[in-house]
């Protein structure tokens, strides 16, 4: 079976690891998907690259001075530049765009995946920010304009894909998988001592770096802790972490009678972005298969809280609700920047998420503008604790 007509696809964050991906899933797709519009805030040339190959009918540069530092000359006849934020949301609404795959990295992502939203757009989801800082907000308006949110994230695909194997009153817990990340045997004193480049050589995944780094200190589980919360409507005490190094099983969804269906795949992003943007059919492609002519051990073992706290903090993120993702994704990603560029040692990332988090203002039901303030006075008390 094949598409009639070609599904449009505009992808936010195009340059990135996520949306690299998703272009090659769109290449191998013999004409069944279109990239309708490209997105990127700084890498131009790739993204001019990407416009030669794809032609697509909108190219969008968020960051006006990396737009006006690039020669665009060699831009193909029929592609619509844009610049600014208004770009996006001009490319999103275009009638040739049926899904959009928000793919850019951190809370900046928020604003497109909620214009998307406004636009009646199907979401394939993989800026898990989006759900962390303001999941309510977004999952309100999902249902007000009946569109569809389709997770990209490899847990939260593998959740999605379990879940129908049962209904939903029938589901005990759902388990996030998590590979433990480069130091999940190094000894917690020597933590402090961690370089950048060590904390970026992922054992089983190849990823940007901040997400690396995430990996590395398990504050990416954690924020998928509070992502699959507000995904999935589940409360927080039923939702389960266990370390899997081999990044084999993707998560877990366990029944009421006993019974835990998992989704195993190599660790490749194309497969779980080619479902969302196929969804719901499925379709040969171009992800990595597993091979059952060779042995395949898979190991799975309890997280250790205290040598991994962001696992607390996600825990306490989603049970609180209100602003408290909001305050820790933000708090997590100056600290990250810092770590990056010298200005944080690697085992204060969660301690001073930790403090930032426990002296914010609390609030249980933040409108969006209240929420984007505490962003920004998030990556200040965070820049501020730095300084100290």
């Amino acid at each position: 079976m094949t598409l009639d007509i070609a599904k449009g696809v505009a992808v936010l964050g195009a340059t990135g690891s996520i949306g690299r991906s998703a272009l090659e899933v769109i290449a191998a797709s013999a004409g069944e998907l279109r990239a309708v519009a490209l997105v990127a805030r700084r890498q131009t040339a790739l993204l001019l690259d990407q416009a030669r190959q794809f032609s697509p009918d909108y190219l969008v540069v968020t960051d006006p001075q990396a737009a006006v530092r690039q020669d665009w000359s060699g831009l193909p006849k029929g592609v619509k530049l844009l610049i600014g934020e208004e770009g996006v949301e001009e490319a999103i609404s275009a009638p040739a765009v049926d899904i959009v795959l928000s793919a850019f990295v951190g809370a900046v992502g928020l604003r497109g995946t909620l214009a998307a939203i406004r636009e009646r757009k199907a979401i394939a989801l993989a800026n898990k920010e989006s759900m962390v800082v303001a999941g309510p907000i977004v999952t309100q308006l999902a249902r007000e304009k009946q569109v569809p949110i389709l997770p990209v994230d490899s847990e939260h695909s593998a959740i999605f894909q379990c879940l129908q194997a049962g209904r939903r009153e029938e589901v005990r817990r759902i388990v996030l998988t998590a590979s433990g990340g480069p130091f999940r045997l190094r000894a917690a004193t020597d933590l402090a001592k961690v370089t950048v480049q060590e904390a970026l050589a992922h054992p089983t995944w190849n990823m940007g770096r901040k997400i690396t780094i995430d990996s590395a200190t398990l504050m990416n589980k954690a924020l998928e802790i509070i992502e699959a919360r507000w995904l999935f409507d589940m409360e927080p005490h039923r939702i389960g972490v266990v370390i899997h190094p081999q990044s084999i099983v993707h998560s877990m969804v366990e029944f009421n009678d006993g019974s835990v269906i998992a989704q195993l795949s190599p660790p490749d992003m194309r497969l779980p972005i080619q479902y969302a943007l196929y969804w719901p059919e499925r379709r040969d492609g171009v992800a990595r298969r597993l091979d059952w002519s060779q042995r395949l051990d898979l190991q799975f073992e309890p997280p250790d809280f205290d040598r991994f706290g962001a696992l607390r903090l996600g825990l306490q993120a989603a049970q609180a609700g209100g602003t408290a993702g909001t305050v820790l994704n933000a708090a997590n990603e100056a600290a990250v920047d810092a770590f990056l560029n010298g200005r944080l040692r690697f085992d204060q990332i969660v301690p001073a998420c930790q403090d930032v988090l426990d002296r914010h203002p609390f609030l249980p039901n933040p409108s969006l503008d209240r929420i984007l303030e505490l962003d920004i006075w998030a990556r200040e008390e965070m820049n501020r604790w730095i300084s100290a």
